[in-house]
């Protein structure tokens, strides 16, 4: 296939050979511009900032330079790109663009100047594209002549490497211009999904839960930020965790996302900020850029470890009661470590029990309540989780810990033993996401697969959160944050419409008690 032949995913892309212009060069902009290039188009790029586009055309030149090193692209190729890509300082000489996507100062006033400056400049097929992570498009794109041309086009960092574009639709985009930025997106090699204009998109609203769960515990004193990391890691499944993902991040710009998300949904209780992130802020403790966050990166010092209980007893025995659901797995493996396990249907629910008669359940958002009982936390798949949480009751018989401790030891698990926390960390975490991603679909924002295609391609979880509902029991995340709501009342965990519709459909695997 040629570069300017297109396939029928991408048909009605903007060909190959028409100009793509940047403007705005920072980190973004000069990843938006490569992309562009790798695509074969001819690319311009601008910058307000006098000198600052000559610059960044040299950095991208230098990156395709180490592309050919590393044998990712040819001289050749490398070469023809370097013909295609050329510096303005003029912005009138992005007349003849046929795609502008602007990667300015994350400000409306500015970004509307802008496309004001170019609406009189590009022609009247010029899509117009606005790389905003948490403005509203339709915003943006209110004082124009021809507010249907512009649409979001939403990049991730760094725009070479991940896959992921949010084609945001405002309120006036016409269907032909989202459908053609949709197009274009596929044709450079992204994985594009669309969304509506509504507060943090796809990704940065579907988020939030992520952090803020983690973060409450931790203010709540229920577990430490390196246990909370290393559950979610080696639990949970997820890439990292939330304190080292912020420190990563910035713990700046992730609060200032939760507060524009927070803010905009009218400081709905679902997104409230954290106050123990909002003083790292404070205190200009923004992560790895300032040398401390929620750990401290200066030269020698040492990183904290997760709490690890230490070696125990693994239980001559133990009864299985009920329906094992997501932790079927479990049952299997206890088996293949050589420790019997009897099987017993009478129970509604799911617990193991003990020799010492204690019981041992998966968390469904509940407290201990006095009882002689050690919840342990949900994983997407218990063989390959190296490390399990365990929560037992703050009056519950020292054996039940030691022998749950030793159960989860004896199958190669560590285990991290935490406070009575309702519904845990990874399971508390997870049935937040299913909330507010349902309540996503249920108002327009995406469609199921592309809200799951977005949280495993823009934040890498280990599963899109639809899709962790469908694979759990039906009603499993109903359920618990209806357990959690008695244990935390305010709102924050109250189920949402779309949740309960989900529950009252059958939607997912075996039933929950």
């Amino acid at each position: 296939m040629t570069v300017t032949e297109q396939s029928p995913v991408t048909r009605g892309a903007v060909d190959r050979s028409r100009v793509v212009a940047v403007v705005g060069t920072g980190t973004m902009g000069r990843g938006i511009a490569q992309v562009a290039l790798a695509a074969g188009h001819p690319v311009r790029l601008y910058d307000a900032v006098p000198g600052r586009a000559a610059r960044a055309a040299d950095d991208i030149g230098a990156r395709l330079d180490r592309l050919v090193h590393k044998g990712r692209m040819d001289a050749a190729e490398r070469d023809a790109a370097h013909a295609r890509l050329r510096p303005e300082d003029d912005l009138a000489r992005l007349g003849d663009a046929a795609l502008v996507v602007e990667a300015v100062v994350e400000q409306l006033a500015a970004k509307q100047e802008l496309f004001a400056a170019l609406e009189a400049i590009v022609e009247d097929d010029c899509l117009l594209a606005t790389n905003t992570s948490s403005l509203s498009v339709t915003a943006v794109a209110g004082p124009l002549k021809r507010p249907g041309r512009v649409v979001g086009l939403h990049f991730f960092n760094p725009a070479p490497l991940l896959p992921l574009v949010e084609v945001v639709s405002g309120f006036a985009t016409d269907e032909e211009s989202a459908t053609r930025a949709w197009a274009t997106a596929a044709a450079w090699g992204k994985t594009p999904v669309r969304c509506a204009d509504l507060p943090g998109f796809i990704v940065n609203r579907v988020a939030r839960p992520f952090y803020a769960e983690s973060f409450a515990i931790h203010e709540e004193r229920g577990a430490d930020p390196a246990t909370l990391d290393a559950v979610l890691r080696e639990c949970g499944g997820f890439p990292m965790g939330p304190f080292e993902l912020t420190d990563l991040i910035g713990q700046d710009v992730n609060e200032a996302v939760t507060r524009s998300v927070w803010d905009s949904f009218f400081h709905d209780v679902k997104f409230t900020p954290s106050l123990a992130q909002r003083r790292l802020v404070e205190a200009g403790l923004l992560g790895r850029k300032t040398g401390r966050g929620w750990y401290d990166y200066g030269e020698g010092a040492d990183r904290p470890e997760p709490v690890t209980a230490p070696p125990a007893d693994a239980p001559a025995q133990v009864t299985a009661q009920g329906d094992p659901g997501p932790a079927a797995q479990l049952l299997d493996m206890i088996a293949e470590a050589g420790i019997p396990v009897t099987r017993e249907d009478a129970y509604m629910g799911t617990r193991l029990v003990l020799p010492g008669g204690g019981h041992l359940e998966l968390t469904l958002g509940a407290p201990t309540a006095g009882r002689d009982l050690v919840y342990f936390d949900l994983s997407p798949d218990y063989r390959a989780a190296t490390r399990i949480a365990l929560a037992p009751a703050p009056y519950g018989a020292e054996r039940t810990l030691q022998e749950a401790t030793g159960l989860f030891q004896a199958l190669g698990k560590k285990v991290s033993v935490i406070e009575d926390v309702p519904g845990m960390i990874v399971a508390r975490t997870v049935a937040m996401l299913i909330d507010i991603a349902a309540e996503a679909v249920a108002k327009g924002v995406a469609t199921e697969d592309d809200i799951d295609t977005a949280m495993r391609l823009g934040v890498n979880h280990p599963l899109g959160p639809l899709e962790w509902n469908r694979r759990l029991p039906v009603g499993w995340a109903h359920i618990l944050l209806e357990n959690l709501h008695q244990c935390v009342p305010g709102g924050r965990y109250a189920p949402g419409l779309a949740l309960r519709r989900r529950y009252d459909a059958g939607e997912g695997e075996g039933d929950v008690s």
